[in-house]
């Protein structure tokens, strides 16, 4: 198992970062995919039909976003995904941990971190 951290700058304030985080709606507009996600600690989302699945766990309006990310039956430890957002100078600095990542898949999510999810998110509000 692997931990991965990294800062991101996204030229949007942190509040409409969160929405793009957070909102199913919104989602769908960064990543042209259909999202099933919610605010409510406890429920289940699903992200790039379904190429992500996990629980939400916990959530800070415009600040931070914990989750728990599923890769199959016979995890050790579960996966944690916490997303802090802070104000920055040209927007919103966000700060990634991905913590318990399985050796065979870390690859994969870092490249998926960096590419899709906020390399597409820095892409939207940069357009």
């Amino acid at each position: 198992m692997k931990d991965y951290k990294k800062h991101f700058q996204i030229a949007a304030p942190p509040e409409e970062v969160y929405a793009a985080l957070t909102n199913p709606a919104t989602i769908q507009l960064w990543t042209g995919e259909k999202a099933e996600m919610s605010t409510e600690a406890g429920t289940e989302f699903s992200l790039w039909e379904d190429s992500i699945v996990g629980m939400n766990l916990e959530f800070e309006e415009g600040r931070k976003i914990v989750q728990q990310w599923y890769f199959g039956e016979d995890e050790a430890a579960p996966s944690i995904v916490t997303i802090i957002l802070h104000p920055g100078r040209k927007g919103t600095d966000a700060e990634l941990k991905h913590t318990n990542i399985p050796d065979e898949a870390y690859e994969d999510i870092v490249e998926g971190w960096n590419e899709q999810y906020f390399g597409a998110l820095i892409d939207f509000y940069a357009a």
